[in-house]
């Protein structure tokens, strides 16, 4: 099975189902060697039968690879640490970390309760913090110890946390989040041979084929299924190798067969005065830059703008 990732040892979090599936298959098709973490829960994070982490070992290691499955909750910090432990008692290295897991508690905004907005942002973006900070901790010390490092950690945002989503303000919030932990974990871990980089995928997957069930449902005459999870792997695994090297700090789209460099926020048109504003003055100003500006794009679930 060799290949792309000849070598590398891949963490993948939520990848008993769907795109975190899919990523840790198409890591070991390229040769990685995966720990594969799943709590097996529902789409709504409450524990299910059983995980089915073991089951994707059992397929990778039929098809030849090697494989652990990782059964803790990463959004803690003893799971999330055991979850880079797993891989150095397995493997003895960690090369790539994959954050993935996720879970929806769609409501608006006037019937979200606290509860569900803590639940969604404890999987997303604490998921997504505290298997990074343990990983970071061992590269970084392997890199103060004089030993090469070449690490690569992919973060999971989403078109709803570049544009928002109606209904969605928890899972908006925790995605934005997630593209502002992977700029600064890119700008501080540089220095020790760690990329960090974000996608925003698109694809059918347990939490999408309901909510958007006629744009996810595969083809019914055979042609190309573009919101198959697997179209998004091939990216995520090159940027999880060695290949990727100077990319880092980026975000970009996936979906079907297209990939998008994002390009966030940058100064658009801007007036100085270089005095203070009167609140008249200052909506005056603000309307003139905004009518230079570019029109937002809208909200998924608003319409056009």
């Amino acid at each position: 099975m060799a290949g792309l990732c000849e070598g590398r040892v891949v963490i993948v979090t939520g990848a008993g189902r769907g795109l975190g599936r899919a990523h840790a298959l198409a890591f070991a098709a390229e040769g990685a060697r995966v720990v594969v973490n799943d709590l097996g829960v529902g789409l709504d994070g409450l524990p299910g039968p059983e995980s089915p982490a073991a089951q994707v070992v059992r397929e990778i290691e039929a098809l030849g690879g090697e494989a652990v499955a990782h059964g803790g909750d990463i959004a803690t910090p003893q799971g999330a640490d055991s979850l880079v432990e797993a891989a150095l008692d397995a493997f003895g290295r960690l090369d790539t970390l994959v954050n993935n897991a996720g879970f929806l508690r769609d409501r608006m905004l006037v019937n979200l309760d606290e509860d569900d907005w803590d639940a969604v942002m404890r999987v997303h973006l604490k998921g997504h913090f505290l298997p990074l900070r343990a990983a970071a901790a061992w590269w970084r010390a392997e890199a103060k110890a004089g030993r090469p490092v070449a690490a690569r950690a992919v973060n999971t945002s989403s078109g709803a946390g570049l544009l928002g989503s109606v209904g969605q303000g928890n899972y908006s919030a925790a995605k934005a989040g997630v593209l502002g932990l992977t700029l600064v974990a890119a700008a501080e871990m540089g220095r020790y041979g760690v990329h960090v980089n974000a996608i925003a995928p698109a694809a059918r997957t347990r939490m999408t084929e309901r909510a958007f069930a006629q744009t996810m449902a595969a083809p019914e005459d055979g042609g190309f299924d573009a919101m198959a999870p697997e179209n998004v792997s091939p990216l995520v695994v090159w940027l999880g190798a060695d290949a990727s090297a100077g990319v880092t700090g980026r975000v970009f789209e996936t979906e079907g067969g297209r990939i998008t460099v994002m390009e966030g926020w940058r100064p658009g048109p801007t007036a100085d005065r270089g005095a203070r504003w009167t609140p008249a003055e200052a909506g005056e100003a603000a309307v003139k830059l905004l009518a230079a500006a570019e029109p937002p794009l809208p909200a998924y679930g608003s319409g056009p703008a």
